[in-house]
């Protein structure tokens, strides 16, 4: 079977992931790279790319046309809305949700002078960075996990923030030590460290691809894709959303904000939910989240954002 993926050095290291795993059941399968509109235009931000499914859309296509039967997403990339034709056949167990933050002399998130420069195009980490210590100067950075760490490296920049998941991935030991964001502050995006695979509902690829699906990242995942599916803020609005079954598994602990692009507001849901009928108790969450006034930020940060655009394109 052809597993479809982006060209990057961490799309493909999650491609071979799940390839690993299922050639131990015993399905072989082989690699194509399919250039995504996310790939095209690395030089703006991802906001500016009509954001949602930047990076998902033409492997959609090219199952739903038979040319490849199997795409590698990271999740959180995946629209809240797919095509019906397609399956989210698996969630592979979670690597770590959180965020880093990797500086060139190993200073910590606390310690970084006034003014100091963080690379990011996540609005949801420019918001938060900016709630926690609003002197620091958030610039744009683009590109794979090898050009932003040389970016750093050039001193284009004083920090940047990543996904822990991504450098686990890799299997990459970092000279320069990063700090692990605490998620009391820096809530994740939805399903951040999670992959998921991707096929034709009903195919031969699906029932096999079930099969490595992961429980309990799946019921995580989605408790998070419920509660941000009722804000509406795709990846435009600074979201952020996280759950966790907790130790005795009956339980879900879910988090969920949304602020403005300056950080300076933001509205916040966390509770303990039962796993039984999580679905209802994660859109209750989700109403809550709207209820406060999460739709009234997410509408102001768009606002703001299709103003910025249109000074620039004048």
């Amino acid at each position: 079977m052809i597993i479809g993926t982006r060209g990057s050095s961490l799309a493909l290291a999650q491609a071979n992931i799940v390839a690993g795993i299922l050639e131990k059941r015993g399905v072989i399968t082989s690699r194509q790279i399919i250039k995504t509109t996310g790939d095209s235009f690395t030089d703006r931000p991802l906001h500016e790319l009509n954001g949602v499914g930047a990076f998902v859309r033409e492997l959609d296509e090219r199952i739903i046309s038979g040319e490849i039967q199997i795409a590698v997403h990271s999740m959180k990339d995946l629209p809240t809305k797919r095509p019906e034709e397609l399956s989210t056949s698996a969630v592979l167990m979670r690597d770590s949700p959180h965020d880093i933050l990797i500086t060139s002399d190993g200073s910590k998130l606390d310690d970084l002078p006034q003014g100091a420069i963080i690379g990011t195009t996540s609005m949801r980490r420019r918001a938060q960075i900016l709630r926690y210590r609003p002197d620091l100067n958030i610039q744009d950075l683009r590109g794979n996990i090898d050009t932003r760490l040389k970016k750093l490296q050039a001193g284009h920049y004083d920090a940047i923030m990543l996904a822990e998941a991504g450098l686990q991935r890799m299997k990459w030991d970092i000279d320069i030590d990063f700090e692990r964001l605490n998620p009391d502050d820096f809530c994740p995006s939805a399903n951040q460290g999670t992959i998921a695979v991707v096929t034709l509902k009903g195919s031969e690829a699906d029932t096999l691809v079930s099969m490595i699906d992961h429980a309990p990242s799946r019921i995580e995942t989605q408790v998070e894709r419920i509660i941000t599916n009722e804000v509406e803020g795709g990846c435009v609005a600074p979201v952020g959303a996280f759950a966790k079954i907790s130790g005795s598994g009956n339980e879900i602990f879910a988090r969920a904000e949304v602020l403005s692009l300056d950080g300076s507001e933001y509205i916040r849901v966390e509770n303990e939910i039962p796993r039984d009928n999580y679905r209802e108790h994660a859109l209750e969450l989700g109403r809550e989240l709207v209820g406060k006034g999460a739709k009234e930020l997410v509408a102001e940060a768009v606002c703001q954002l299709s103003s910025v655009r249109g000074q620039q394109l004048k």
